[in-house]
Formats: C-alpha cells, structure tokens, sequence
C-alpha cells in the first residue's frame, strides 16, 4: 500500500488539494469532510481559516474548535483523502456527528485508505489527550461501518436523523486499549 501521513493543510499542497476537490465535483458529490464556508481558490484564505479553527480562533457558536488533515499519498503525490478532528463534542456532535469526519476521494476508495486515514486519525485524538471518540455513520454506509470496526468501533446505538430519515449509528472507540 501506499505510503500514506496526515499532513496539515498548507500552501505548498495547493495543486494536489485542488486536484482532490475538482475529482469530487465531477463526480457531482460534495467533499467530505467540508465543514467550511470559504472558497478554495482563495486558497491562503482556506488555509487559514482550517489554521485558526485548530487553535479555536473565530469558531462559529455552534461549531467547535477542529483540527484538518489532508491524507497524503508520498507516493503518488495526491492527496487522497481528509479529516476533520473535532476537539470536543457538542450537543449535535454527541448527537450525530461525533469526533472525527473523514472521507476518501471518489477514484481512491476500495484501497484500504479510509481505515488507514482513520487509524492516522485516532493518534492524533490521542495528541489531543482524547480518551475515547465518538464517529457516527449512515447504517447504509458500509465502507464506512468496516472502517471503523477494523478500527476498534464499539456500536453504541442507533438514532435516526430528522432530516434525512436515515438512521444514524454511533461508534466509540476507547483510545486507551
């Protein structure tokens, strides 16, 4: 497999990042994990933005403060994915969203990258000194409902989701064990 790190969004990734983006759009699907409202060909702008949230800096009231990280494929040179660490649940997040969010560009999925990008997750959770998080998934969802079992996934319960009708299940994984 490839040789796959988190990095931290920065100017420097600005072309494989674009790259990522537009393969999502063609492939008329929204980013995921997109939680910011700012226009990425403003991308020092964008950068900053992701910057400022990971050290709580104009975090909207209900959001709360997150850290981003581009999954970098050394190899190929793409960025292959990304996720989004929130650094504490709110209400809607213990809820639904949970800790991470993290998705996996369209012509990369079936390689194994979402469980490794969500292993790369939960050691930085443990940087954080997070001791156990919290991932929700669509039931439907089951690339997503593997990865986080082979990542340690205990299944709490599921919830349906007002506005979609779908049903929600919650996952904790202990970072302790």
């Amino acid at each position: 497999m490839a040789v796959l790190k988190l990095v931290k969004p920065d100017l420097k990734y600005r072309t494989p990042y674009l790259e990522m983006l537009e393969e999502w759009h063609s492939a008329g699907e929204e980013p995921h994990p997109w939680v910011l409202e700012v226009d990425p060909t403003d991308f020092k702008a964008l950068v900053e933005k992701l910057e400022n949230f990971s050290r709580g800096i104009d975090v909207p009231s209900d959001y709360v403060p997150s850290s981003a990280f581009w999954a970098y494929d050394q190899e190929s040179r793409q960025i292959v994915g990304a996720v989004n660490i929130r650094h504490y649940l709110n209400d809607f997040l213990l809820r639904i969203g949970g800790h991470i969010g993290y998705g996996v560009r369209p012509g990369e999925r079936r390689k194994g990258y979402a469980a490794r990008i969500l292993a790369l997750a939960l050691e930085e959770c443990r940087k954080l000194k997070l001791t156990k998080v919290m991932l929700g998934c669509y039931k439907d969802n089951l690339g997503s409902v593997k990865t986080i079992l082979k990542n340690g996934g205990v299944l709490e319960n599921e919830i349906m989701e007002e506005e979609s009708g779908k049903i929600v299940q919650r996952y904790w994984i202990d970072l302790n064990s």
